[in-house]
């Protein structure tokens, strides 16, 4: 076996070789290069609390197109990515024996638990076999070393301070260019195949031609998504005005599923984004997509700072919430079988493409934990099975969020689900489009099916529990807007196929819901 120095690239969530710092360390330190990712098989067991698989088919299906697209960009770069199945820690040391050369293995460090074990475990083989480690921080916007704060204890737990502390006082560091070329692999390593849905115990999805994401996995994907969203079609200079939206891919940046697999760095976003400013425009739509790679950030730095608190039935505020775990209504949720559209049409959506909206995210979530009383933790794990862009400090610290024990400063924050249904589905077109069964009911009726008369019911083939439930929870405040409703003539605000502009009335919907004192969105 040789005795050159080889590095070992572990790579997890950072799938990519734009901005990657491991690789610019290791193409300066080594001789050979070794690219490695690990099918690790704790990934595809159930959850911690509900036992639901952690990894669903469409985030599976994602993760094997980005592994493949690495693959062939290191190809390209004249070295490889070998694929293996394992726990990083037994492959890692199966490496390092039969290679005989390897002086360090280098990795991205994570911050929640079961990363961080992973972590640990390396390194202590990394001990014993007397091979050094290096660690990097990349998949955050600000670095952690330029935060503002002396200590993480000292985050704060309120989002805005954060963020005007970051503004005022860091630097979003230059991202690390893309290497031209790398160092080979030793020539005596099998580079491993890129397993199948099969072989790691799922099923192939069907692709929904509704889908609002029909994307691929990988960086080259993501980095064409970037420059379709930003140069092409200018559509980031109206992203605050449509990312309410619901349906179509265009209303939103749709880089989430990326960003979490590590395939696009926020850090090259945030450039992109302040070179579009420079040559393109300024304005709040610009600025709001840094907002939003700012609350991703500090779902991460809360991580940090609160560690399992962040799984925990009480949450970050130790708060102890009465909460249910009744599996009927669960399984209703689950299923899009409320009785309540909005809710349905955006559980469906997500059952049938791993995908659902910002808007659509908010008001289940509140559903969940406010109208059902169930515990948050049953729709963070069926999120987790099934979200593509899955990523683990934004899903947990969001549900925590919703369910009013996380970074909220407002106390009992509750979506009215009619109101929300009306104010961004005014005309009932997403609904319809997800819940066929209430196609014959036209314009925003189609929000409030129990309210209608016998007749109205006939005439559109709707059957209440027959064809479709009567809602399994009331909330006393909806009636406030079942008599409100638009006559549902005419085309939606937003267009056919999805929203070029939100209601003017609404456009700072997204603002409130972080900043209103009104109790009743």
């Amino acid at each position: 076996m040789s005795t050159s120095r080889t590095i070992i690239c572990l790579l997890r969530n950072d799938l990519r070789l734009h901005d990657n710092e491991l690789f610019h360390w290791a193409q300066r330190n080594a001789e050979y290069i070794v690219p490695l990712y690990c099918f690790d098989p704790r990934h595809y067991a159930g959850t911690y609390n509900y036992n639901l698989p952690k990894t669903g088919p469409f985030r599976l299906r994602f993760l094997l197109e980005s592994i493949r697209d690495l693959r062939n960009t290191l190809l390209n770069k004249g070295s490889n990515l070998v694929v293996r199945r394992g726990k990083p820690e037994d492959v890692v040391a199966e490496l390092i024996k039969q290679l005989g050369s390897v002086s360090t293995v280098a990795f991205h460090e994570e911050v929640t638990s079961e990363e961080l074990n992973v972590e640990k475990k390396v390194k202590d083989v990394c001990a014993q076999m007397k091979v050094k480690v290096h660690t990097c921080w990349g998949s955050t916007l600000y670095h952690r070393d330029d935060l503002p704060f002396h200590h993480i204890s000292s985050l704060p737990d309120v989002y805005t301070q954060f963020r005007k502390a970051v503004e005022t006082q860091s630097m979003v560091r230059p991202a690390f260019p893309t290497l031209e070329q790398l160092k080979p692999l030793p020539s005596e390593l099998e580079e491993g195949a890129v397993p199948t849905a099969q072989e790691l115990q799922q099923t192939e999805p069907l692709t929904d031609p509704r889908s609002a994401f029909p994307c691929s996995g990988g960086e080259s994907q993501a980095l064409a998504r970037l420059k379709h969203y930003f140069w092409d079609t200018d559509a980031v200079a109206t992203y605050k005005e449509t990312r309410n939206g619901l349906i179509g891919v265009n209303y939103s940046t749709k880089f989430a599923p990326w960003l979490a697999m590590g395939c696009i760095s926020p850090r090259y976003i945030y450039h992109q984004i302040k070179q579009y400013e420079r040559e393109r425009t300024a304005n709040q739509s610009t600025y709001w997509v840094i907002f939003e790679l700012l609350w991703r950030d500090y779902f991460k730095f809360v991580a940090v700072k609160y560690g399992n608190r962040l799984f925990q039935l009480k949450g970050l505020q130790d708060k102890s919430v009465p909460r249910k775990k009744d599996m009927k209504l669960f399984n209703a949720w689950k299923d899009g079988r409320t009785g309540v559209p909005f809710v349905d049409a955006n559980m469906r959506e997500l059952a049938m493409t791993g995908f659902m909206s910002n808007r659509g995210r908010q008001n289940v979530a509140s559903f969940l934990t406010k109208d059902l009383g169930l515990d948050w933790r049953m729709g963070a794990e069926l999120f987790e099975y099934l979200l593509i862009d899955h990523d683990v400090c934004s899903n947990y610290g969001n549900w925590l969020y919703s369910a009013g024990i996380g970074n909220d400063p407002r106390e009992n924050r509750k979506f009215n689900m009619i109101k929300q249904g009306l104010d961004y589905d005014n005309n009932g077109d997403y609904v319809r489009q997800w819940v066929p069964e209430l196609q014959g009911i036209r314009g925003a009726d189609v929000h409030t099916p129990w309210t209608l008369s016998t007749a109205a019911l006939s005439h559109a083939h709707v059957s209440l529990d027959e064809t479709y439930p009567t809602p399994i929870v009331m909330a006393p405040e909806w009636s406030r807007h079942v008599n409100k409703k638009s006559g549902g003539t005419g085309p939606s605000p937003r267009g056919k196929r999805g929203p070029s502009h939100t209601p003017k009335q609404h456009r700072d919907r997204g603002i409130d819901f972080y900043f209103s004192r009104s109790k009743n969105l």
